[in-house]
């Protein structure tokens, strides 16, 4: 069975820093290209960050200077370092794996953080 659990959620003041983790079981974790999503109140989901195996990374240009994307294939976990952080960075953020080749995707149940003073 196929697990993503994110967690380090949680409420910070703006400027402050949080570091969200998605550890995975039961997939080959490094085949897997792995994204943090973020979804706030009433707007569609976004990719935030995405690292490949490799560990080349991409960024969404809000996030780009402020949050960084790592990966540690021994302990199959996925971190997000949120630096600097905005009230509009307020969302629930989601953890997802994907393979292209297999066709696999999958999702963690989001953990909410919350930049307010």
């Amino acid at each position: 069975q196929v697990r993503l659990v994110e967690s380090g959620g949680g409420l910070v003041q703006p400027g402050g820093s949080l570091r969200l983790s998605c550890a995975a079981s039961g997939v080959n974790f490094r085949l897997y290209v792995m994204n943090w999503y973020r979804q706030a109140p009433a707007k569609e989901r976004e990719l935030v960050a995405r690292i490949y195996s490799g560990s080349s990374t991409n960024y969404a240009d809000s996030v780009k200077g402020r949050f960084t994307i790592s990966r540690d294939n021994a302990e199959n976990t996925v971190y997000l370092q949120m630096n600097s952080l905005k009230p509009e960075d307020t969302a629930v953020y989601y953890c997802n794996g994907h393979n292209f080749r297999l066709g696999s995707d999958y999702w963690g149940q989001g953990t909410q953080v919350t930049v307010s003073s």
